[in-house]
């Protein structure tokens, strides 16, 4: 599903995206019960959710996306425990 860099959807469907991180963390942690390091899971999973996005909005639409990425990892978007 290709959608044109104009009307990408990347903040839509709260809920749904919700269910997905939940599907999603639970396979990582499966992962890290295995015995895969924690950081190879976060590269791996970086990979393929970028993959996806790329495959689904294209390689522009996707770029602009990751742009807004170092704002929100410093604005602490991504940090769900106490800071070292």
């Amino acid at each position: 599903m290709h959608h044109a860099a104009d009307t990408v959807p990347f903040e839509s469907d709260v809920d749904e995206k919700r269910a997905a991180l939940s599907y999603v963390s639970e396979a990582f942690a499966e992962g890290c019960l295995d015995g895969l390091d924690g950081d190879c899971m976060a590269q791996a999973a970086l990979f393929a959710a970028f993959q996806e996005l790329v495959a689904s909005y294209g390689e522009e639409a996707t770029a602009r996306y990751a742009e807004g990425l170092p704002e929100r990892i410093r604005g602490g978007g991504f940090t769900t425990g106490l800071q070292h």
